[in-house]
Order: structure tokens, then C-alpha cells, then sequence
């Protein structure tokens, strides 16, 4: 089965290791099935979808029934590949993902792996859910599977704090004194939700001088960092600021973010300093 790119939407990059080479000097087929299993959890996160939570919400799991490889060719180490993979049929029960592992242009291996939404607890069938049916079809239609709603916190609110504690409280142990103030009851707040209406990321944005906003409180589920839900938020933060005639929004980014801020155009402005106990730096931003 000859595949091209032009036949998928989503692809997950990886570059050979030499622990996955045999003596051959090619990679050791078995990891193949590894590299298919990779992208496909990378897919979930390309569909807003954290797995287990998706899972629960759901009412089910999947379960694998069928993988198959097909080899055309050999991968060597520090080769950059791009595993390819698309759900390719739905049925009563299973779906059907179809991969492709490219290097370059050049089309090295095809994969078929069939999964059965089932009950977790007995492992027995189950129809796919709607939801899930319309979620994985419009992917692969081009659909937006998330989107950002912005708001006051008396609307939002809820959905935020409950990512913010999750982020700042739990996982990065800032004390609950110091997270939530009086400010986001002014603030507009934005909120990235998937289309299980689960929220994934969130930011705020507060009057900070004449022609100037502050962004803040920035938070993404930590399953699904590295991808554009951060983003999302952060532009339609700064189109909020833009629409009320602001020239510039400043924000104080933790140290270990800053380059995601300057990928999307903001400076740093001043010298570092601790802000809760973790590094940060002000950097803006002129709109």
C-alpha cells in the first residue's frame, strides 16, 4: 500500500535513536509498532483530547485488536521521520487508524492498527459514542476540535480556576494566597475547551496603564503543553486588548516559557527576577 503525505492531516516528528538500530544497522522492526503507538497518543493530543480524562468521560476505553506493518523500506539512526496517521474508519464498535512513516518525501512504512471502544471493566464492545465519531470525523474534515471562549469570571470562572489550581496550586505548589486576588473579578479571562466541553487552557488580561494590558495567569492542562491551545488563548487575549484600543500588552513569564513568548513576537524587557518563589521575566508586546 503506497501512501502519500497529501493522505493525512496529522504527523509527529521523531529522529531516529541509536538504541533503535540492530545489527543490521537499520531500526529493529518491532519499533515501528512503538513509533505508530507514539504518534497515536500524539493524536490525541492533535484532537484536545487527554486521554484517560476523555476516556472516563466517555464511559469507555480502547483496546487494541489488530496491528499490522507493512515494510518498503529501512529507516537508519538520526534519520528524522514523520509518522503520519489518520482514523480511517469507524464502525459500531471499532476505528480504524492507517499510518505512514515518512522520510522526507520518500514513504517507508505503512501501519494498520484497529481498536474497540469497550467497558474497562468487563473489556466487552461497546458502540463508539457520537461524540467521539464527530470529534475523530471532523479532524479529519479540517474542523477546529477546540475552541476559546472569552468572558468575565463570573462566567468563566469556574473552568479556570479549576485548570489554575491544577497548574499553579497542585503542580507547581504556589500557595492559594498568592494565586487568587481580587483582580479576576475585573479581569477578561479566556478559556480553550475541546468538543467534550472540557476546558484545557486558560489566561487573563487586566488594565494595567493608559494603552497597556497585563497578561497573566496563563495555564494549559499538562497533557496537552506543546501544542496550540497556549497559543489560542494568549491571541485572543491580546485581540481583546486590541479591541478595547490598547498599543502594547506586558506579561510576566516564567523563565521556563520564555521562549514560547518569543516565538510569538514578545521582548524581554528588564532584568529576571522571583515572582512566588519562580523565576520570571516582563516581556511585551505591541499590537
Amino acid at each position: 500500500m503506497t501512501l502519500q503525505r497529501s493522505d493525512f492531516r496529522f504527523f509527529h516528528r521523531l529522529r531516529v535513536r541509536w538504541a533503535e538500530v540492530d545489527m543490521q544497522k537499520i531500526v529493529f522492526n518491532a519499533h515501528y509498532l512503538m513509533y505508530f503507538d507514539t504518534a497515536i497518543t500524539d493524536y490525541w493530543r492533535a484532537l484536545g483530547l487527554p486521554y484517560q480524562e476523555s476516556m472516563a468521560q466517555l464511559d469507555g476505553d480502547l483496546y487494541v485488536v489488530k496491528a499490522t506493518v507493512e515494510f518498503h523500506a529501512s529507516a537508519r539512526v538520526d534519520d528524522q521521520l514523520e509518522v503520519a496517521m489518520k482514523c480511517s474508519r469507524i464502525g459500531n464498535s471499532s476505528l480504524t487508524f492507517t499510518g505512514a512513516i515518512f522520510r522526507g518525501d520518500e514513504h517507508l512504512i505503512s501501519g494498520e492498527i484497529i481498536y474497540v471502544f469497550a467497558d474497562p471493566a468487563t473489556q466487552t464492545s461497546r458502540p463508539v459514542p457520537p461524540l467521539l465519531r464527530d470529534i475523530l470525523t471532523g479532524y479529519e474534515a479540517g474542523e477546529a476540535v477546540t475552541e476559546v471562549r472569552v468572558g468575565a469570571w463570573s462566567e468563566l470562572g469556574p473552568d479556570a480556576r479549576r485548570l489554575r489550581t491544577a497548574v499553579f496550586v497542585e503542580e507547581q505548589r504556589i500557595p492559594k494566597e498568592l494565586e487568587w486576588d481580587e483582580a479576576d473579578a475585573t479581569a477578561v479571562h479566556a478559556v480553550a475547551y475541546n468538543r467534550l466541553g472540557r476546558p484545557l487552557a486558560t489566561g487573563r488580561l487586566l488594565a494595567h496603564e493608559p494603552g497597556t494590558s497585563k497578561i497573566g495567569r496563563m495555564a494549559v492542562d499538562r497533557t496537552l503543553r506543546g501544542g496550540r491551545l497556549g497559543r489560542d488563548v494568549l491571541q485572543a487575549l491580546m485581540e481583546a486588548a486590541r479591541e478595547r484600543g490598547d498599543a502594547e500588552v506586558v506579561l510576566h513569564a516564567q523563565r521556563s516559557a520564555e521562549g514560547f513568548y518569543v516565538r510569538l513576537g514578545y521582548t524581554v524587557l528588564g532584568e529576571p527576577f522571583e515572582e512566588a518563589g519562580i523565576p520570571h521575566v516582563t516581556m511585551f508586546k505591541r499590537l
